[in-house]
């Protein structure tokens, strides 16, 4: 018996009607990974109208990923829709499962919407300003499209490489506080890698922390720990948009490809809310201009000329102890003892903040010479815009 041709009214409305091209699911991408080009091919045929073959491209589904609990559902509508008229998504599942389906029907929303938008290669999150050579990767998070975006440093050009379905904080994102059950917006690094030896079996495959809190959620009085890339249980493919406590948790498949692109303590994890993109030309033209503000410091720190100097310096600036006026009294006293000063700065990388507060993420190599003093270390700085210009505000070793 035919599926019936009711089964239109529930599905289309509720998942495939997403104001994109139908079109779109049926092209092949080099960056396909996980259920979604399956999953889209499923509700192409059902926009056409071809029940059957919706049906055995479920089968396809499931053969390939055997513990996807939204391809059962929809295997589940699709047999009980050739007995009897369907009136909503996930009748299968019977009314005690309507929080389940609930979750089900945004996950579907969530990987359908991705899919078929996936970034173009003209276009690259705003965030990724400058990545050193040695950073081979970067992560940019989009808590509201539930997806993470992988790119690769191809010679300081970040170049997409691939995305993935994630799940994100139960109560949304910009974290606060300890147990608020969100996910921070930030500029994070990956801090340490956890095999799934060393993990319960809700981790999964294994888990990645991350630098939240970091300079500046800790200025900002923010709090809490424990916010980690990581995988879910052996008996779960996949856990709904919003089902942490926090944690950007992936599927285990989906985490064991990325982690072969992680580096503990140089892959950066940039978090937001809602990715902001530019164009190639855009991101160069900011990626320069920010990258001629530190050549600017680093000559007038040169030029022995302390006010110059200060002038680079927040009014709102805090850093070991010291506010701005202290910070710069102090680079005066040293100064008048030096007769000349050389900065080199090397291996240089720039994100800048997802989040409301506008600040840039800059991280160095930093040669000093002096001629009574030399050393060598890695430092990072904060720089916000203050009356139009960027100003560091805050300043310390990496």
């Amino acid at each position: 018996m035919a599926v019936r041709s009711h089964l239109r009214r529930f599905t289309l409305a509720a998942l495939v009607a997403l104001s994109f091209p139908a079109a779109a699911a049926n092209e092949a991408r080099y960056t396909d990974s996980g259920p979604e080009p399956l999953l889209a091919r499923v509700f192409d045929k059902i926009e056409q109208n071809r029940w059957e073959a919706a049906l055995q491209e479920t089968e396809t589904l499931l053969k390939a990923y055997p513990n996807f609990r939204l391809g059962h559902l929809i295997k589940g509508d699709l047999l009980l829709a050739r007995t009897k008229p369907l009136k909503s998504f996930g009748e299968g599942g019977g009314p005690a499962a309507q929080e389940k389906i609930a979750d089900l029907r945004e996950e579907a929303l969530a990987r359908l919407r991705a899919y078929k938008s996936k970034p173009t290669a003209d276009n690259v999150p705003r965030y990724l300003l400058q990545l050193r050579p040695d950073q081979k990767h970067a992560v940019v998070v989009d808590t509201q499209k539930a997806r993470l975006y992988l790119y690769q440093n191809d010679n300081g050009t970040p170049r997409f490489v691939a995305d993935y379905y994630i799940s994100h904080g139960k109560l949304g994102a910009d974290k606060l506080r300890e147990g608020d059950k969100k996910t921070p917006i930030g500029v994070y690094h990956v801090t340490a890698s956890l095999p799934r030896q060393k993990l319960t079996d809700f981790y999964g495959s294994g888990a990645f922390p991350i630098s939240y809190p970091n300079e500046w959620d800790k200025r900002m009085g923010r709090n809490g720990h424990g916010i980690w890339l990581h995988g879910t249980p052996s008996d779960t493919f996949s856990r709904p948009p919003k089902a942490s406590d926090g944690c950007v948790v992936l599927a285990n498949q989906d985490l064991d490809a990325l982690s072969k692109s992680l580096q503990v303590g140089l892959t950066p994890v940039i978090i937001s809310n809602n990715i902001e993109w530019l164009s190639l030309d855009d991101w160069q033209s900011e990626r320069k201009s920010l990258l001629d503000m530190i050549d600017e410091w680093r000559r007038d720190w040169e030029s022995l000329d302390t006010d110059r100097y200060g002038n680079h310096y927040s009014a709102k600036f805090a850093a070991d102890g010291q506010n701005q006026r202290q910070w710069i009294d102090h680079k005066r006293k040293v100064n008048a003892g030096k007769s000349w000063i050389k900065i080199a700065t090397q291996n240089i990388s720039m994100f800048r903040n997802p989040g409301k507060e506008e600040y840039v993420v800059v991280t160095f190599e930093q040669d000093y010479k002096s001629s009574n003093l030399s050393n060598v270390m890695k430092k990072r700085q904060y720089w916000i815009k203050e009356d139009g210009r960027w100003k560091i505000v805050y300043e310390g070793s990496a």
